[in-house]
């Protein structure tokens, strides 16, 4: 046996002598540059690509069959320019030689390639510059099972510095992977899985993200179905452009599935953080043979939007209720569009209301939002600036509140927002229905319109700051509000019930509130109907006021002190923030009155001087004497209203009631002394009578006086100015 075996180590020995003095023989008169024209050609001829080796190309024999081949390009498509479709600076694989010879296994050794730039591009016709490099062999040209019985195994890959782009000419994006390292461990045929990690710094436009990822998964693969698979991919990284400080990623899916034939996506169960935000999402299967548009159900868990407006480098507004913003649950799903993410069955959870709807979140900053959401309840005091800073300054001076000018001029929204329950101030309105237009600075509220106290509240409300200075209008109107209800809210009064309808169309400029108020201009209306005004009984103070006049004794008040009216209603035009009304009329069961007057909305004052005129209606007067009724019946009685909006006093004027009585008085005795009595002329001043209405004609006079007639008044009347200059002493 030892005799033989070595003849054997002799045979094996001189086989390996031989091989190795024809590998040295190969390597001195083989030069695999020679071969550099007929590979081009090759690939040209394949691809109708410029295959271009700069580089040297280098073989290693034994005991490894290797070649390295330096910096090399291939052309890019017809129609896409010069830019290079793929370049590198070095490339090498190898495969074991005695393997191959004598058991027919195909061992690569680690494959590495170093330095690639691979450029990806889409244009607006929607077609790639791969296109051609994947078209289909024709049928039969590649023998089914050719390749059978061979193992094959890669001990490994290695990419370093590489950098891929991807430019969609269509949609305007561009993805940019650079400073990439992969590494792949042993790849076979035996469909054992493949470990791979790698890191990356990543670019998006025109989104302006970017950031640094690292990566791990195993790959699987099946050549006979077209399939690749990724079994536990897990991402992390850092992500800077979508806060004002990098922020953590974190990304992972228990497995996807790659369809390379059908170029399709299936992913399983995605879990996210990102802007300390956990989400949950179910991936449909999708399309990447063209723009990748996916469509996943998300959820998030609980989050604070106040900590994400602090990574945004966002202010978080001062509230009301300090715990508002602090809650917030989205679930949805969405459509990853070219334009935009548009999302249907939409749920919003915020602090305790609960939105639902459709939302479209536009992709770039050229995009509009779109948004139709209900609300079930919403307590917009909650998110209010607190009362102390709303209503006061540092020293104590009022804060105006200011148009937010930043937020609307490059706000591009549309949309309908509907809440079952609304509350703001001390107002709640149901049913309310908003809708919003903003774009280019101009934006509109409308319509606006809600259930409010038994009535309705409509509105179109238009803010533009398109110019230099911002200029607010509203059309606004209410119909058929419970006014006890409507008042104790908006003024926390409980001095007038009935109902009310009024509406105003008004238009001021200003950066804030209170410039706006000083310089409105329009006009307004309002009417009150059926109601009582607590607090002041006119009938009573009328009676006060005619038993001071006479010297009387006062009478008893009834109480608890109240006017009843049928109707009150005024319109008026408003300058400058002062409204100026000429047509005031009341309705009491017993009295009318009309008036003018002014309301300065921005001091909320009101000062009306008023003429009433008392009916004959005994039935609607509390313990009226026969000599009182006389009088008031007869009589014009002048009223002033003044003070706030809210609580205004309303009195006889009594200064005026003197100052009339005062008159009347001289002017009877001077035409009863100086005139002897006998001019039957009744006296201007006649107390019974009623004093004529300022403004109004005098229905007693004839169209037209004659000239005679003329003539004897002028001369009374001087009589009348001489007689008084004698008994003046004048």
């Amino acid at each position: 046996m030892g005799r033989y075996t070595k003849i054997l180590a002799w045979l094996i020995a001189a086989f390996v002598a031989v091989f190795a003095l024809g590998a040295v023989f190969f390597l001195l008169f083989f030069d695999a540059n020679d071969f550099r024209d007929d590979i081009a050609g090759a690939v040209k001829d394949r691809t109708g690509r410029d295959l271009v080796i700069e580089g040297d190309l280098s073989v290693a024999f034994f005991p490894w069959l290797a070649i390295e081949i330096g910096p090399t390009t291939l052309g890019n498509a017809p129609g896409f320019g010069d830019k290079p479709f793929a370049e590198f600076d070095r490339a090498k694989l190898s495969v074991r030689l005695l393997p191959l010879l004598f058991r027919q296994e195909v061992t690569i050794g680690t494959a590495e390639l170093t330095a690639l730039a691979l450029n990806l591009e889409v244009d607006t016709a929607g077609r790639s510059n791969w296109d051609d490099l994947l078209a289909d062999e024709a049928p039969g040209k590649t023998e089914a099972g050719s390749d059978s019985g061979k193992a094959v195994e890669v001990s490994g890959i290695d990419v370093s510095d590489t950098t891929i782009t991807y430019e969609d000419r269509q949609s305007g994006d561009t993805y940019v992977l650079s400073g990439m390292t992969m590494q792949f461990g042993r790849v076979s045929d035996d469909g054992t899985p493949v470990p791979a990690s790698g890191a990356f710094h990543f670019e998006m436009q025109p989104d302006k993200i970017s950031g640094d990822i690292e990566m791990d998964t195993e790959l699987s693969f099946d050549l006979k179905k077209s399939l690749v698979l990724f079994d536990g991919l897990r991402v992390k990284g850092v992500v800077e452009g979508i806060a004002s400080s990098p922020t953590s990623l974190k990304f992972e899916t228990g497995g996807i599935e790659v369809q390379t034939e059908k170029e399709r996506v299936t992913m399983q169960p995605v879990s996210m953080t990102l802007l300390g935000i956990d989400l949950e999402a179910e991936v449909e299967p999708f399309s990447y043979s063209a723009s990748v548009e996916p469509v996943a159900t998300i959820r998030t868990d609980a989050f604070s939007p106040r900590s994400v407006m602090h990574l945004l480098d966002i202010e978080a507004p001062e509230t009301a209720d300090p715990v508002a913003l602090s809650r917030v649950i989205v679930d949805a799903k969405a459509a990853f569009k070219t334009n935009a993410v548009e999302m249907t069955g939409v749920t919003i959870k915020l602090d305790d209301t609960t939105f639902k709807g459709t939302l479209s979140v536009p992709r770039s900053d050229s995009g509009a939002y779109r948004f139709d959401l209900g609300a079930d309840r919403i307590d917009l005091n909650r998110y209010m600036e607190p009362a102390a800073e709303a209503s006061q300054g540092a020293r104590g001076e009022s804060v105006p509140v200011e148009i937010p000018t930043d937020l609307i001029r490059p706000l591009n929204a549309r949309g309908n927002l509907r809440v079952t329950a609304a509350l703001l101030g001390g107002m709640e309105f149901q049913n309310v229905v908003l809708g919003l237009n903003s774009a280019g600075g101009r934006m509109r509220i409308h319509p606006v319109s809600a259930d409010l106290y038994g009535g309705s509240y409509s509105g179109d409300v238009r803010i533009d700051v398109s110019g230099a200075t911002p200029v607010l209008s509203v059309d606004e109107k209410i119909q058929n509000v419970n006014l006890a209800d409507f008042t104790r809210a908006l003024f926390k009064q409980e001095n007038i019930t009935g109902t009310i309808n009024g509406g105003f169309v008004l238009t001021g400029r200003g950066d804030d509130m209170a410039a706006v108020q000083k310089t409105l201009g329009g006009n307004m209306s309002f009417q009150l109907i059926d109601g009582t005004y607590e607090g002041t009984d006119i009938w009573y103070e009328l009676r006060r006021a005619r038993a001071l006049l006479k010297g009387g004794e006062a009478p008893k008040p009834v109480l608890p002190p109240r006017t009843r009216f049928s109707a009150i209603s005024a319109t008026g035009v408003v300058t400058n923030g002062v409204m100026r009304n000429d047509d005031l009329s009341a309705e009491l069961p017993f009295m009318q009155m009309t008036g003018r007057g002014t309301v300065d909305l921005v001091a909320a004052t009101v000062n009306y001087d008023l003429t009433a005129r008392v009916l004959e209606r005994p039935e609607s007067l509390k313990n009226v004497t026969e000599a009182e009724l006389n009088d008031f019946t007869k009589a014009v009685i002048p009223l002033k209203i003044t003070g706030p909006i809210t609580s205004p006093s309303v009195k006889p004027n009594v200064e005026a009631l003197l100052k009339k009585r005062v008159e009347d008085e001289i002017k009877s005795r001077v035409f009863d002394k100086l005139l002897g009595g006998d001019k039957k002329t009744p006296p201007a001043g006649d107390p019974g009578a009623a004093a004529p209405v300022e403004g109004a004609p005098d229905e007693t006079a004839p169209a037209e006086e004659a000239p005679a007639e003329q003539t004897e008044k002028e001369k009374l009347e001087d009589e009348v100015k001489n007689k008084l200059k004698d008994l003046f002493g004048t």
